[in-house]
């Protein structure tokens, strides 16, 4: 098969290849998927460049985790009914801290265990599936990892990014009223129609203040949190007592120092979310209310660029430059 590749870490020009690798074989409870569509999520890109350190895990690697497909063959214990089936993947890769699996889907094929192949709901592209497994479940628990939301207030950080456009639209759906932090005009429109109640550039306004004026004094039940090192000093100061700061990155600085007593003093909770550990039942909610939500047109998948696979350095530096929408590559 063909299938993207490295061998060592480093920048994507320079260790990407791309060549003829042995098609795998579905073991026991795995399904055979052709992929169509390679989502890649920051998560790849800096396994890839050896981020903080990361050592190569095998002496080959296929990237990504997420893709999308159709089933061409079972493995012992799985029904063949499935085959032909389409699907979405998550976790073809592992996580952070994990050996994880050597092959990922940025490549013609890939074996996976058959739970983490779900049917791809109607009206959905391939593409769009791609961008599923991390994005969009890391949103939905950033969300919903505490209960339900109806009738709660809840600020999205970097509500243009490829988790936050996800979390504003399942928020809403949930029944919360959201207001979605953005940097730019372009990023306050893209937060705009995934269904922001009310949106606030971070560049020109004071979040702060602007959320105290928009709430009334209250402040948020809920902070869903892009980047907790920049942001925890104005997220304590807008949450409501005993409300919840739902993390999923701390990219500016991965040791912040936590001022104890602000987050003690309103009884805050923090939670730390990863998309590649998610509680099982969590993911099996989180796997209906996005086919629910799909199924409904009321799922919309932004797509930033889709790059065939011949093209994959240029889809890595894509995303290492940041753009709005999911970044694919099309296998």
């Amino acid at each position: 098969m063909l299938a993207a590749f490295y061998t060592r870490t480093g920048p994507a020009r320079e260790v990407l290849e791309l060549g003829e690798q042995a098609a795998p074989v579905p073991a026991k409870g795995e399904v055979l998927v052709r992929v169509r569509a390679s989502g890649i999520n920051p998560a790849d890109v800096k396994r890839r460049a050896g981020w903080r350190g990361m050592a190569m895990e095998h002496a080959l690697a296929i990237p990504h985790t997420d893709g999308a497909g159709e089933i061409a063959d079972v493995g012992a214990g799985v029904d063949r009914t499935r085959v032909g089936e389409r699907v979405w993947l998550w976790n073809a890769q592992g996580g952070y801290g994990t050996a994880g699996r050597a092959f990922g889907t940025a490549a013609e094929y890939v074996a996976i265990p058959a739970d983490q192949a779900v049917p791809l709901p109607r009206g959905l592209s391939f593409e769009a599936g791609a961008c599923l497994g991390v994005p969009a479940m890391t949103a939905y628990r950033a969300v919903f990892a505490d209960g339900s939301v109806d009738g709660q207030t809840i600020l999205v950080n970097g509500a243009a990014g490829a988790v936050g456009h996800f979390a504003v639209q399942l928020a809403r759906a949930g029944g919360a009223r959201v207001i979605g932090t953005v940097s730019n005009d372009l990023a306050a429109s893209h937060a705009w129609a995934a269904g922001a109640w009310e949106i606030i550039d971070r560049k020109r306004d004071d979040v702060v203040a602007h959320v105290h004026e928009i709430t009334e004094g209250e402040g948020v039940d809920r902070v869903v949190e892009v980047d907790f090192a920049a942001n925890r000093l104005s997220d304590i100061a807008i949450l409501k007592a005993n409300g919840t700061i739902a993390s999923y990155s701390c990219s500016s600085d991965p040791e912040p120092l936590l001022p104890y007593y602000a987050f003690a003093n309103k009884g805050a909770n923090l939670r730390f979310i990863q998309g590649f550990n998610i509680p099982a039942a969590s993911r099996r909610a989180g796997e209906a209310m996005l086919a629910r939500l799909a199924e409904e047109a009321r799922l919309h998948v932004a797509i930033g660029a889709a790059y065939p696979l011949r093209q994959i350095a240029d889809a890595h530096e894509h995303v290492e430059c940041g753009s709005l929408g999911n970044i694919v590559v099309s296998v």
